[in-house]
């Protein structure tokens, strides 16, 4: 009997278009990401500054500009889906954690009720000892 736990449960409950979102987001969140862009956008500038033949976006580089908006009129709101998701995984996680400390409460007051009840029997066993002692 294998018993899923929390996360478990939270990934079973992904969309594609959540999964999609999460990689997406942890992509874009990366340094390889950042030095990847980086890279792309000083050859973009750096061809089309010195290029011999065809400049397809003179400077100041308009059609860069509409890429990079385009590309954070998209990435926001795919961040924000995984920003949101997540803050749900951390809510289901706070909740098996506090399920996971009510139950251990319960354990550990049952403990104490035995444990009393043992100290108590051995009391009395002492007690009667030192009674028939006296005796």
């Amino acid at each position: 009997m294998n018993q899923k736990n929390w996360h478990e449960k939270h990934v079973e409950t992904l969309s594609f278009g959540s999964r999609l979102a999460d990689v997406v987001a942890k992509g874009m969140g990366s340094w390889k990401f950042i030095i990847i862009q980086t890279i792309l956008v000083i050859l973009w500038m750096g061809l089309n500054l010195i290029g011999f033949m065809y400049h397809w976006d003179v400077y100041p580089f308009i059609l860069l500009n509409l890429l990079f908006s385009t590309q954070a009129a998209y990435a926001a709101p795919i961040i924000m889906m995984s920003q949101n998701r997540q803050n749900e995984r951390d809510r289901m996680q706070a909740k098996a954690d506090y399920q996971t400390n009510i139950d251990a409460k319960k354990e550990i007051e049952a403990l104490t009720v035995v444990l009393n009840r043992i100290e108590l029997e051995k009391l009395d066993k002492i007690i009667t000892l030192l009674e028939e002692l006296k005796k």
